[in-house]
């Protein structure tokens, strides 16, 4: 049995590293997962880190993973050179496509950067009962770095409505970070 070391001079791995992957690694099975096992993955790694770390740490460390993979979701699958309209729309059409979740933008204030969006049918939460907690941290920090990659300035977004909330979409309010 092999056992899991980390060595010290072991090379670093990127989340560049474990994105280039060869897609006939599953020939039988394909590309996609279902929701349910990526839930699985998802609030276990989040008991974990509460137990571990606590609520708080748990929250940022999802926001700041997804973040991560927000700025390489824009700068790696999308075009961060297209107008803002083609932007939205190629964002939109690549989170459907992938089944990540239905985005629709409701206000835009191209004055003091503010958005207002909706995220329908996402994978971390829809159809969740209602838990009292808005819970896609994941995707809060998702679209912070998707939009702080395309405005090459930092945006944060706040999750304000959620499914596990009682709503029936997750609204994010986002806006450059002061």
């Amino acid at each position: 049995m092999r056992e899991n070391v980390f060595f010290e001079d072991k090379k670093k791995l990127s989340l560049m590293d474990y994105m280039n992957f060869d897609t006939e690694g599953r020939g039988n099975l394909g590309e996609e997962v279902p929701v349910a096992v990526y839930r699985l993955m998802e609030y276990s790694l989040r008991e974990e880190l509460i137990e571990q770390f606590g609520a708080e740490a748990q929250v940022e460390i999802f926001r700041k993973s997804g973040y991560r993979a927000g700025v390489y979701f824009a700068q790696h699958i999308l075009d961060v050179s297209l107008e803002l309209n083609e932007f939205v729309a190629s964002l939109q059409a690549r989170m459907q496509q992938l089944k990540m979740g239905v985005l629709r933008i409701e206000e835009l204030d191209s004055e003091t950067g503010t958005i207002i969006l909706t995220v329908a049918e996402d994978a971390d939460c829809s159809g969740l009962p209602l838990l009292g907690e808005t819970v896609c941290n994941y995707d809060e920090g998702f679209i912070s770095g998707v939009l702080s990659a395309y405005f090459k300035r930092e945006y944060v977004a706040i999750e304000v409505d959620c499914w596990a909330t009682g709503d029936r979409v997750c609204r994010f309010h986002v806006k450059p970070k002061e």
